[in-house]
């Protein structure tokens, strides 16, 4: 198989890729190692900055006929009461708010709008397990399908966008560098009923930290822990783990028998690290596999979406000649890489002032703390709802395409 560029990885970055490239006329070919999208607990926070790209791309009104839930403000809620963060309702632009929509509705709608275009081809179930080369330069990739076999395709461009455990990443033998986080997240849900508060916020108390977002009918629920101690949660029994939330949660303590046992809790393993080099002579990698993000400020999908936009606007014209550049492909790391290390900066900051000392059982010291932090007021409005460097769609969809 032969086509223009070949993406690995059905995420937030290589689905909207594929989408920008296939709207413009490039071949293109998105590969996915799952059956399907529906996988539970992956971070669906649509923040403007990504709510305005899909306004360029005339998906906005599809987008917000999607079950979804806008929130204006954020805050953090201590034993002495709430606290404010962030303000979205006075961000300026048409945006003030982030969707929190699941994942899979989202990268569905993005497929299916791709799919529209013939030269758009996704494979599913599709594992990548080796790169192919020639003449010093990354020249496709190799994959198993659902039943074993393998294939072979040829492109112009190969695009890593796998995830954190990108495997286009280690075919390549690139690693990243790890910066660190001291915690990982248990997540799970409960039951909401009325009069439960409305808006998702951050409970903290020394020794604990949960973040609660309502789904309408239920919470999720993501309690952090520390680096490595899902084992040790565990080994406590689920009953400690439903009197540490109705403790923090009081509303809760009636409902939280519902959690039944660890079999219905997922773990993140969170992890911190970018890559050195994004691109060897015929690859780019972008998203999580060329930079893993906390999910402090939850900003992982509009980071990885930003680079998609930049790797469009900067390669896609190359790509319609057939042409892939090395020198293009740094470009879209030197202009991508700005925001990540200033937004990872921040969230190693929040961990190291916030995260680290609350699960020390230190007390929660909130105007203190965070009075230092650049993350308060219009700063913490456009930094959280906007990013640090907003991208837009710049190249130009085929002829009668909007």
């Amino acid at each position: 198989m032969r086509t223009t560029c070949a993406i690995a990885g059905g995420g937030p970055a290589g689905a909207v890729l594929a989408l920008l490239l296939a709207r413009a006329g490039v071949d293109v070919t998105l590969l996915e190692k799952h059956g399907d999208f529906l996988r539970d607990f992956r971070g669906d926070t649509i923040h403007p900055s990504t709510l305005q790209i899909l306004d360029e791309l005339g998906l906005a009104e599809k987008f917000h006929q999607l079950p979804h839930r806008k929130v204006h403000s954020l805050s953090m809620v201590t034993d002495d009461g709430a606290v404010p963060m962030a303000d979205l309702s006075r961000l300026p632009g048409r945006y003030k708010y982030i969707a929190f929509v699941p994942q899979w509705d989202f990268l569905n709608l993005i497929t299916a709008e791709a799919a529209k275009h013939p030269n758009f081809h996704l494979l599913m179930n599709s594992t990548v397990t080796d790169l192919i080369r020639s003449d010093g330069a990354i020249r496709g990739l190799r994959y198993r399908d659902e039943a074993g076999e393998e294939h072979e395709i040829h492109a112009t461009l190969t695009v890593g966008a796998d995830g954190r455990g990108s495997d286009v990443r280690r075919a390549a033998g690139l690693a990243p560098r790890e910066f660190g986080a001291p915690m990982d997240v248990v997540w799970f849900r409960l039951p909401r009923e009325e009069g439960d508060p409305d808006q998702p916020f951050l409970r903290a108390s020394a020794g604990h930290l949960m973040v609660a977002i309502n789904r309408g009918t239920y919470w999720q629920l993501a309690y952090v822990i520390p680096k490595g101690g899902f084992d040790q949660l565990k080994s406590e029994g689920v009953e400690a783990l439903r009197s540490k939330v109705a403790r923090l949660l009081p509303y809760l303590g009636g409902r939280v028998d519902r959690l039944g046992g660890f079999d219905e809790v997922g773990v993140l393993r969170v992890a911190l690290n970018r890559l050195s080099r994004w691109h060897l002579p015929g690859l780019l990698l972008i998203g999580d596999a060329a930079h893993a993000m906390s999910p402090v400020f939850g900003v992982g999908i509009n980071l990885a979406v930003q680079d998609a936009v930049a790797t469009a606007n900067i390669v896609g014209p190359a790509l319609l000649r057939g042409e892939a550049p090395r020198a293009l492909l740094a470009r879209v790391e030197r202009r991508r890489k700005i925001p990540t290390v200033i937004t990872q900066a921040a969230q190693r900051t929040v961990q190291n002032r916030l995260i680290s000392p609350t699960l020390d059982s230190r007390p929660v010291s909130v105007p203190r703390g965070l009075s230092r932090l650049p993350v308060l007021g219009g700063l913490a409005r456009r930094f959280i709802g906007l990013g640090v460097l907003p991208e837009h769609v710049r190249l130009s969809p085929t002829s009668g395409q909007k």
